[in-house]
């Protein structure tokens, strides 16, 4: 009788962390890893589609970012300080020309 009952403790022990394991497997998604595996070229096209919307971000952003800096030049440039406006002044306006210049 003793001996049936820790067995059954033992058995309950078990099953609770095979349950355990069973939530931990699901929830890293393993399946989804090795259906990855199993099929390259859907793993390629992901990263390509990830890598080609990460350029654009980082496109985007970069332009928001200068052309934000260069209104904040114009700004400076306008208040006529006089060391830093002057400077200011020809940053601007090299940073204008070079937006001017045709590349193609």
């Amino acid at each position: 009788m003793a001996e049936a009952r820790a067995l059954r403790q033992v058995l309950d022990a078990l099953t609770k962390r095979i349950d355990n394991l069973a939530t931990d497997l699901e929830k890293a998604e393993l399946k989804e890893y090795v259906n990855l595996m199993r099929h390259p070229w859907s793993l390629i096209w992901r990263n390509f589609i990830s890598g080609l919307l990460r350029g654009i971000g980082i496109a985007f952003g970069f332009t928001f970012f200068a052309a934000t800096i260069v209104w904040l030049l114009q700004q400076l440039g306008a208040l006529n300080l006089p060391i830093v406006g002057d400077y200011v002044a020809d940053i601007v306006r090299i940073v204008q020309r070079q937006l001017e210049m045709k590349t193609y």
